[in-house]
């Protein structure tokens, strides 16, 4: 079973940039798709960004086109996410998860799509 553990996250001032880390325990992922999500406070979670297995394809939300740049380092069993360019619409819980197997019905967008989860780390940006 794999564990996956955030960090990175903290207070920022609006502009400013934070690289956030998921490290996973237990097994190897690097055949898996990874994704981050982000929730904030009375909303629902939403989809950030998600990568391939190998790092060669990446999506990302339209809120975050530009901004964010999410990567991997399969030989670390690690995935990051750089935020730049943050406001204070970006603050949220960030999660980490994982894909053991994306399904054709399930977009890679959709938290349901997803395996496993992180236990979330806080990023909050400051006006």
């Amino acid at each position: 079973q794999v564990q996956l553990e955030e960090s990175g996250g903290g207070l920022v001032q609006t502009g400013g940039s934070l690289r956030l880390s998921c490290a996973a325990s237990g097994r190897t992922i690097s055949n898996n798709a990874m994704g981050w999500f982000r929730q904030a406070p009375g909303k629902e979670r939403e989809f950030v960004a998600t990568i391939s297995w190998s790092g060669g394809r990446a999506y990302y939300a339209d809120s975050v086109k530009g901004r964010f740049t999410i990567s991997r380092d399969n030989a670390k069993n690690t995935v990051y996410l750089q935020m730049n360019s943050l406001t204070p619409e970006d603050t949220a819980v960030y999660y980490c998860a994982g894909a053991n197997l994306f399904r054709a019905t399930t977009p890679p967008s959709a938290p349901t799509a997803y395996d496993y989860w992180g236990q979330g780390t806080q990023v909050t940006v400051s006006s």
